[in-house]
């Protein structure tokens, strides 16, 4: 069965963060299958926050939240910063606006997503 290991940038054990994804106080990872079911593996430490970034969307903070999500298929998040575009140009990472906070619903969305998301990451 296909699956995807997915990132949900949070604020909280409940809400995705509002700020842009590599300022999330932490990761919830989670997989989800193409039966529409997911699985929660891991509350996962950003420690990328901690880069001090010469400019806003500094690359160095990219590359340390590639790090730290390294088995990580997608970057689910309310709201992407200046290096959104840069995530699909320079990593095998698929970014998704979720368009809700609530990690919930967020879940749905991505599952509902599936096809599309599977598509894409399958295409880098």
């Amino acid at each position: 069965m296909k699956k995807l290991r997915v990132a949900f940038g949070m604020y909280d054990n409940n809400l995705l963060s509002d700020k842009h994804f590599g300022e999330s106080e932490f990761y919830a990872i989670y997989d989800v299958y193409e039966d529409h079911h997911y699985e929660f593996i891991e509350r996962r430490e950003n420690t990328a926050k901690n880069v001090e970034e010469k400019e806003h969307g500094d690359p160095r903070k990219l590359k340390a939240v590639i790090q730290t999500l390294s088995d990580v298929d997608i970057l689910a998040a309310f709201r992407m910063g200046p290096n959104y575009i840069q995530i699909k140009k320079n990593s095998n990472k698929v970014p998704f606006i979720t368009g809700t906070r609530k990690l919930e619903e967020a879940l749905v969305k991505v599952s509902e997503n599936f096809n599309k998301l599977w598509e894409e990451k399958t295409a880098n």
